[in-house]
Formats: structure tokens, C-alpha cells, sequence
């Protein structure tokens, strides 16, 4: 296995970041996962993160949190949800990260519930999402981070709902600085089979996000998990697996277990 395990920094104990990281190794962890708001936010944070990184502290991602994104139906919105996504991606590199996490939308539209026909078309759709993506997958480049787009289930947004659709996407920019990222609560409602649906989208696989198929720890839920990571040795990716998701316990009795087995230990009962 050549992967390193993260966790957000809200599902750790610590009251800075460099406690955070300290009782994420401590769990088995290798790094923490950002969570960053736009306008302005999270540049207001690069003299806490100067400070972590100084310290030791490893940062790899950044996953966006704001109430509005690059798929958004507003041009105004796009536009907004756009210089947001650069701010992440600018403020990550000075972090020493590597990427920041994007999906199309978030709520925006499901067409899975009433009225069910979004405003727009899948041609639209389709234009609009591959135009933000060659922007910012244009200043990833200069700031020599990555984009990572990703796939929602259909509850939760109506464009991008499987590594394939975010494939599709990501192969047309073109782009080495935009890739996919797979969450794995999102494949187990979307995704046939979650093994062949990470080795099918390989080449452009930039980023992997965990949550069981109930939205909690690995483990806690019913997803295979032993399945998942051979597939991910199989085709040799060597990047990050970042916990997003809930807890069923305190954090200092649930991340060991994940760690555990995530890297093929014991399983906690």
C-alpha cells in the first residue's frame, strides 16, 4: 500500500492544528484535511496554516465549503463559486498541499425528487462545467496544485453522479491539473461495482474521500473495504484517502480502528 491516510481537521481532537496532527499520527493518520470557505475566508487563515506547516504539520487537501459552486444555475454564483476555487487552490499550495476538492453543485438540483427537469440542459450543463474546470484547472497549473472534481449521488446534485461522468469531463479539459476525486459514500449509491468503477477511471484518479454506505467511519457500515483498497494497489495509486464523514464514537476510539483497517489490521468489532 502507497497511499497515506488523512482526516479532517473537524473530526480530530486539538485545539490548534498542530495538536490536531499530533493525535491524527497518533491514531495511524499521516495528515489532515482542510475545510475551506471562500471569499476570503480561507486566505484569512494562511498565518495559522504558515504556522502548522513550519511545525511540521502535513496538509495535503483542501475540501471546498461554501453555499455555492462552479455548476451553479447563476451566472453571478459561477462567477463567485469560481474565484472561490482559486483562493482554495492559491492558499493550499502555500500550505504544501497538493489539491483542492470541488463537486459541480451541492443541493443545487436532484433529478431524483420534484419537479425532477432541471432549468437547464445536459448540453448546458456539460458547457458550463467545462468551462470553470479549464479556468481553474488553468491556475491549479500556475499554483502547481490539482483540481479534484467530484461525482455527488442523486440526491445531491443532477450533473456529475459517477466516476465516469466526472471522468468524461476531466479527460475533455485535458488537463493534468484536473482530476477526478471518488467518495466512497457517493459510489456506494451510484456505482455498479465500486472495485471496477476506481480501476475504469485510473488515469484520472487524483483523490479519494472515505465514508461507509451509512455516511459514517470505514467500517461502520457495509461497504468492502479489503475489496476497495486491493483495487487501489491494483492500478497503483499512491495518493491520499481522506476521511469525510460522520463518527459512531469519539474520534480517539474510532480512528485507530480505521487506520487499523484501512491498512489491513484488525477489524474493530
Amino acid at each position: 500500500m502507497t497511499w497515506h491516510l488523512a482526516v479532517q481537521e473537524h473530526m480530530v481532537d486539538g485545539d490548534d492544528l498542530v495538536e490536531k496532527f499530533s493525535n491524527a499520527q497518533r491514531a495511524g493518520f499521516d495528515g489532515i484535511e482542510l475545510r475551506g470557505a471562500g471569499g476570503g475566508g480561507f486566505t484569512a487563515r494562511l498565518p495559522e496554516l504558515r504556522k502548522a506547516r513550519e511545525a511540521g504539520v502535513v496538509m495535503p487537501s483542501v475540501c471546498v465549503m461554501m453555499d455555492h459552486f462552479i455548476g451553479d444555475f447563476d451566472a453571478d454564483r459561477r462567477r463567485s463559486a469560481r474565484e472561490g476555487m482559486k483562493e482554495l487552490l492559491s492558499v493550499i499550495a502555500e500550505a504544501g498541499g497538493t489539491g483542492a476538492i470541488t463537486p459541480a453543485a451541492y443541493g443545487l438540483f436532484s433529478r431524483a425528487l420534484p419537479p425532477f427537469s432541471p432549468p437547464r440542459s445536459p448540453e448546458e450543463d456539460r458547457k458550463v462545467l467545462l468551462e470553470e474546470l479549464h479556468v481553474l484547472g488553468q491556475h491549479a497549473a500556475v499554483e502547481g496544485t490539482c483540481l479534484w472534481l467530484e461525482p455527488l449521488n442523486r440526491y445531491e446534485d443532477h450533473m456529475v453522479n459517477t466516476l465516469a461522468d466526472a471522468a468524461s469531463l476531466v479527460q475533455e479539459v485535458g488537463l493534468p491539473s484536473v482530476r477526478v476525486m471518488a467518495d466512497t459514500f457517493h459510489m456506494s449509491i451510484e456505482e455498479v461495482g465500486l472495485a471496477r468503477s476506481l480501476r475504469d477511471i485510473a488515469p484520472v484518479l487524483g483523490h479519494v474521500q472515505l465514508g461507509d454506505s451509512n455516511r459514517l467511519e470505514p467500517g461502520a457500515g457495509n461497504l468492502d473495504w479489503p475489496a476497495l483498497t486491493t483495487a487501489l494497489d491494483e492500478i497503483g495509486y499512491d495518493g491520499w484517502l481522506a476521511m469525510e464523514c460522520g463518527l459512531s464514537g469519539p474520534s480517539a476510539e474510532v480512528l485507530p480502528r480505521v487506520a487499523r483497517l484501512l491498512r489491513g489490521g484488525a477489524e474493530a468489532a
